[in-house]
């Protein structure tokens, strides 16, 4: 299938800007199942000061805000071919070692509502992992229910635990810690999904992915309850959302009363794999993103 992607993130700051950098990770993947066709990124207000692969080999672009702009724009655009693996990424790859995917961080680390979650699963993590694994994502879906405006991007997995309520991020961090605690690697993506019922979304989707041995990498979409399908487009991975997000900096000069808004078009190109696409997911719940 390919995917023509356009979005837009909008900056309008209450005070004029003194500086301000800002790491960008919108730059897709280039993975297994997974090829860019085309990918352009252009700012208004902004410029480039450098390009880097980094631990995860994310491409990060880091841009520097002209000095007084009110507003800052980054757009970026274009086509991406994917592949149906079953949500299968393979074999391990970057500059961490797997076991650097076992560390639990502030945003997954387990509490006593999370280690509650894990003693529930169905199934044994060390001789069944994938189906541990499916195990727990249906457990997950069952207990936290999709609700937007309940949690954050400062939102730990066990809080949304306790709250039983939160958007894919959420869902992915108490995955991601869950996996961990039962001794399996497991981190956080960020990236693009196309939506069945319509072309202009809100915001980018967030999911996870444990290593199994003798697959490798394999994607668990909790908040829809599927693993990714060629509708799925990868950007950035990490340990969680502060490695992946799609961006992050430092201003000076900004305020509170800033306002940030974003633009998100993904369509299918082939209009029969979008068909195809369509039907496969009418039984599947409605697709669920988040920022």
């Amino acid at each position: 299938m390919t995917l023509k992607i356009r979005h837009t993130t909008h900056y309008a700051f209450a005070q004029p800007v003194v500086h301000a950098l800002q790491r960008v990770r919108l730059t897709p993947k280039e993975t297994q199942g997974q090829r860019i066709i085309d990918w352009t990124m252009t700012f208004a207000n902004a410029h480039v000061e450098l390009e880097y692969d980094d631990q995860h080999f994310n491409h990060v672009t880091l841009i520097g805000l002209d000095s007084g702009a009110s507003e800052v724009t980054v757009t970026c655009e274009g086509e991406v071919e994917t592949e149906d693996n079953a949500g299968v990424i393979g074999r391990h790859s970057g500059h961490l070692p797997l076991w650097g995917f076992m560390r639990q961080t502030p945003l997954t680390r387990p509490g006593t509502k999370l280690r509650g979650l894990l003693r529930d699963v169905a199934g044994a993590p060390d001789a069944a992992p994938l189906e541990f694994l499916h195990a727990l994502s249906r457990l997950i879906r069952e207990r936290v229910a999709y609700e937007t405006g309940r949690t954050n991007a400062g939102t730990t997995a066990e809080e949304a635990m306790g709250q039983g309520a939160g958007v894919c991020q959420d869902h992915a961090h108490i995955f991601i810690g869950a996996a961990r605690a039962g001794g399996i690697p497991a981190r956080y993506v960020s990236g693009y999904l196309m939506m069945n019922d319509r072309i202009e979304q809100e915001a980018t989707h967030a999911w996870a992915e444990a290593h199994v041995e003798g697959l490798g990498w394999v994607g668990f979409d909790v908040s829809n309850g599927i693993s990714p399908d060629p509708r799925y487009v990868r950007v950035a991975t990490g340990s969680d959302y502060r490695d992946a997000a799609p961006i992050t900096g430092i201003s000076f000069g900004g305020s509170s009363k800033d306002v940030l808004t974003v633009g998100l078009s993904v369509e299918a190109l082939d209009p029969r794999a979008q068909s195809q696409s369509q039907s496969q997911g009418r039984s599947q719940t409605q697709s669920q993103s988040t920022q």
